[in-house]
């Protein structure tokens, strides 16, 4: 290898670490300043630490407590080991106006005292008008993507957008925190990557 092509190659390995370095730091600083935000919301939910109020308020349970083995197929979504835990959906809320303080989705993890209410998550139907994928909290929807069968029908394409009141190692903003477990669960779910879809991303 010639001297040239060596310093050009340490360039290469010295601006790729650089832009690595970069990314991490720049994601690190979007979730700080999310975590306010969410820590806001978590306080605005606080009724729904008991599950039958959230009930009342529409938010039905898919039952089925969802979690993956990290596996990584082509064509589908990243999902880090972990749990999603048990969805309260909120169907009448899907398609409409994004609401930061009102998500689409309660998370709640079952444990030996009962369900405890970890994260929320919003969801917004893949539609001919959408023209870039939604945004919130300074955060860019995961998707498009088929719907979690068989909890939820595949043909509902849609992104997705989930938060975490409780720590995640995967991170804030992960689809998937492996400090959520589903042991303690009646009907657990191991799923298998939802596949990716055409549309903005």
């Amino acid at each position: 290898m010639t001297r040239t092509a060596s310093l050009g190659r340490c360039g290469v390995l010295a601006l790729t670490s650089l832009v690595g370095a970069w990314l991490g730091v720049a994601t690190a600083q979007a979730e700080d300043a999310g975590k306010a935000d969410i820590d806001a919301l978590k306080k605005s939910l606080a009724k729904y630490e008991d599950y039958t109020a959230a009930v009342r308020d529409l938010y039905l349970s898919t039952v089925g407590c969802v979690y993956y083995s990290g596996e990584k197929i082509p064509g589908t979504m990243d999902y880090p080991k972990g749990a999603m835990g048990i969805h309260f959906v909120n169907v009448p809320s899907v398609g409409q106006k994004l609401d930061p303080m009102h998500p689409n989705v309660l998370i709640y993890e079952p444990t030996r005292k009962g369900l405890r209410l970890v994260g929320a998550e919003w969801l917004v139907p893949l539609t001919p008008d959408i023209k870039a994928p939604p945004k919130l909290f300074g955060q860019t929807f995961m998707g498009p993507m088929e719907g979690h069968y068989p909890l939820i029908p595949r043909e509902f394409v849609h992104y997705d957008l989930h938060a975490w009141f409780v720590d995640n190692p995967n991170g804030l903003f992960s689809p998937t925190n492996p400090k959520v477990k589903c042991n303690k669960a009646e009907f657990p779910m191991l799923e298998k990557p939802t596949k990716m879809m055409p549309g903005p991303m």
